[in-house]
């Protein structure tokens, strides 16, 4: 059964978790209570992280504060695991099966690498609902968590073109694969849309994840620095935790960041930059953690595809840094073009 969810944005936040080893990678634990009955006994959510783990203020991060507050809504005994070095699909497999043969339900694999691994695992356990954020996975007990990264991406482009001075931005993208396309294509042409004669620079780190492109802040900042050097002043970052290298270098060279995913100028990994983080393309991987956990507990649990757009507030672009407002026609621009996506005016490309 495929159904495309009618979801509202869920503000969530984060708190820590006490740790604990086990097998195929870290994993934090608690339980605060015993009340788990919706899922008949069974434990609560547990989620397996993408490359980069928690910590990297940006796609992990938010999927974690999605698990914390299922935890402290429902009282249920969590659990979050951390990938690990060169991991293989059989690795990830054995991560999700466990953590299934544990008795948590829902087992959400954070990442499309989880893909091949989550279909294996989801028909191993049939009475487990799963989920998977960011790729589309059959399975009558799966729900593929998907984003319109694109239309959050066009705004953040809108943004780049108001912001400019020297009319030439940059795009650092994490791992040269389709989803990452999406965000590119978005920025762009949000920039073109709103500034034409703006120049668009584009550069992936790496061809693979296993290469580091999601998780090599170094990489990140090698790529900013010379996008820098070719006059671009905005630099749009959909790279993980290697996002962190481009908040740096523009930072340090008193040029605009974009942040991805989470409001990275709300992160206090990142305060020391914060003034430099122009605004963050929002992906609501929290809410649609929690979203999934929620239906679960109720006895509903969703399936299919599950798309979080702007129309429902499952994208959209942070306003937290109010140097945004002092940016003539900015604000309204972002706006406008915001209610001309959800309207269907503008087509916003994927790739």
């Amino acid at each position: 059964m495929r159904r495309i969810a009618s979801l509202t944005r869920v503000a969530v936040g984060v708190a820590s978790l006490a740790l604990a080893a086990t097998a195929c990678g870290s994993t934090s634990s608690t339980s605060t209570s015993s009340n788990s009955s919706a899922s008949g006994g069974a434990k609560g959510l547990a989620i397996a992280y993408d490359v980069g783990g928690k910590g990297d203020q940006s796609f992990n991060d938010a999927a974690f504060a999605g698990l914390e507050k299922a935890k402290k809504e429902f009282g249920y005994q969590t659990a979050d695991v951390e990938p690990t070095d060169n991991e293989t699909d059989a690795d990830k497999q054995q991560r999700l099966e466990s953590l299934a043969r544990q008795g948590y339900n829902p087992v959400i694999g954070i990442g499309f690498a989880y893909g091949p691994a989550l279909e294996k695992a989801a028909a191993k356990f049939p009475k487990t609902n799963f989920g998977i954020v960011d790729s589309v996975v059959p399975g009558k007990n799966v729900a593929s968590l998907v984003f319109a990264e694109q239309e959050s991406s066009y705004l953040a482009g809108v943004a780049a073109a108001k912001a400019t001075k020297s009319n030439t931005v940059g795009f650092v993208g994490g791992v040269d694969v389709p989803l990452i396309h999406k965000f590119e294509a978005g920025y762009t042409q949000g920039v073109k849309d709103t500034k034409p004669g703006v120049k668009v620079l584009s550069q992936y780190l790496t061809q693979t994840a296993a290469e580091g492109g999601f998780s090599s802040p170094d990489k990140g900042k090698a790529a900013a620095e010379g996008q820098i050097e070719k006059g671009a002043d905005v630099l749009y970052a959909a790279a993980g935790l290697s996002g962190q290298g481009v908040i740096e270098a523009a930072a340090k060279a008193n040029v605009w960041a974009i942040g991805v995913d989470s409001d990275q100028y709300k992160q206090q990994a990142l305060a020391q930059y914060k003034d430099h983080i122009l605004t963050s393309a929002l992906k609501d991987v929290g809410g649609a953690v929690y979203t999934l956990s929620k239906s679960v507990h109720d006895g509903k649990p969703l399936t299919g595809t599950q798309t979080f757009d702007l129309k429902v507030n499952g994208v959209g672009l942070a306003d937290s840094n109010p140097k945004m407002a002092q940016i003539a026609g900015l604000t309204d621009a972002v706006a406008k073009a915001k209610a001309a996506i959800v309207d269907g005016s503008i087509k916003v490309k994927t790739s």
